[in-house]
């Protein structure tokens, strides 16, 4: 088969058809983009173009309640700051990592209130200076390109009131729950219809809401029914309503939520984390026919390459039949990974991702 664009590729992918290869892509962090630059790739050089991964681009805008984002401390080891999210945070400067999360404005249904009386979409939410110049590159360039949505039980808890909260809150104030979420929704979904009334296409919609964590949920499948699976549903039911496609990002186990992602037509799910108990190969055979499968590569095992090649070749050859899968890790490359390694990754699974 002639060689196809990212864009050709992702496609058929989505299609569930062969193409000439498994699409390969991969997230590294900061410091591993760092570490990569010490040995050799150059710094003007986008790593996606550098090792030849596959082009796929994701735009989003701003819809927070815009609390005022400020540096509270500044020094050599960390920085604390707070984001228009309303979350105090403190990031450590010594190495890639997530930030802790020490307060949040929002805490209890009063003080959401305001939160909400600040979510109205308005045009100035969206980089429209930015958005022009990357569409007109990612289109030139065959890109594969998202919506980036931001909402759901991931982003509430961990960047807007905090986990313990919301876990409380869906069991004693679900309405509450009920109403961040689909106000959450409601902000992507006029932001993004600006966007395409302004004539920019979307080949899908995209969003992190992890619900899982080793072995287990945060939450039973009757509070995923109840609360969250109907805000789901309405995103992805509206992205198809415009002729995309819907892809969700869900760390942990969530197995027992793979049966209501089908209900409501979810179609493609990532990151499928080996090292929390999802078993890609076994979720392939009950649902690879219904789902684009993203990840399934345990990003633990980039310790060691040999380690995760023997694990590429038990995977990649079940993953890739009858299309519907993307190569990745099931997290993002840490900065252990170093550049050789990761050129030997890419390498081994377009070889073993070929049709």
């Amino acid at each position: 088969m002639t060689i196809l664009t990212s864009h050709e590729r992702m496609k058929r992918t989505y299609e569930h058809r062969d193409a000439d290869r498994i699409p390969v892509t991969d997230y590294p962090w900061g410091a591993t983009l760092q570490r990569w630059h010490n040995e050799g790739m150059p710094t003007d050089v986008d790593y996606v173009d550098y090792f030849d991964l596959d082009k796929i681009a994701s735009f989003g805008a701003d819809n927070s309640p815009r609390y005022p984002a400020a540096t509270i401390e500044d020094t050599d080891e960390y920085s604390i700051f707070t984001s228009g999210w309303g979350a105090t945070m403190k990031q450590t400067k010594q190495h890639a990592s997530t930030p802790d999360f020490v307060d949040f404005i929002v805490k209890d249904p009063e003080t959401w209130k305001d939160a909400k009386s600040r979510m109205t979409p308005s045009k100035d939410r969206i980089d429209w200076k930015s958005l022009d110049k990357n569409y007109k590159y990612w289109r030139k360039n065959d890109y594969w390109i998202t919506a980036g949505f931001w909402f759901g039980f991931d982003i509430t808890h961990s960047w807007f009131i905090g986990t313990e909260t919301i876990l409380m809150a869906l069991i004693e104030e679900p309405e509450w729950c009920i109403d961040m979420f689909n106000t959450e929704l409601d902000m992507n979904i006029a932001l993004t219809e600006m966007m395409l009334d302004a004539g920019y296409e979307f080949d899908a919609i995209n969003w992190p809401d992890d619900m899982g964590y080793k072995y287990h949920t945060f939450f039973s499948v009757n509070t995923y029914r109840e609360i969250l699976k109907p805000v789901h549903k309405r995103a992805i039911d509206w992205a198809h309503s415009k002729g995309m496609k819907a892809f969700m990002h869900s760390c942990g186990d969530i197995r027992t939520f793979l049966p209501e992602l089908i209900d409501i037509e979810l179609d493609a799910l990532n990151p499928l984390e080996v090292k929390a108990g999802m078993d890609p190969v076994k979720i392939k055979a009950e649902y690879g026919d219904k789902l684009v499968l993203c990840g399934g590569l345990n990003a633990v095992s980039f310790n060691n390459m040999d380690v995760m090649e023997a694990e590429m070749r038990a995977v990649l050859p079940s993953m890739k039949q009858n299309g519907g899968y993307i190569c990745s890790s099931d997290h993002s490359v840490p900065e252990s990974v170093s550049l050789e390694d990761f050129k030997r990754f890419v390498s081994l699974a377009k070889k073993l991702g070929s049709y």
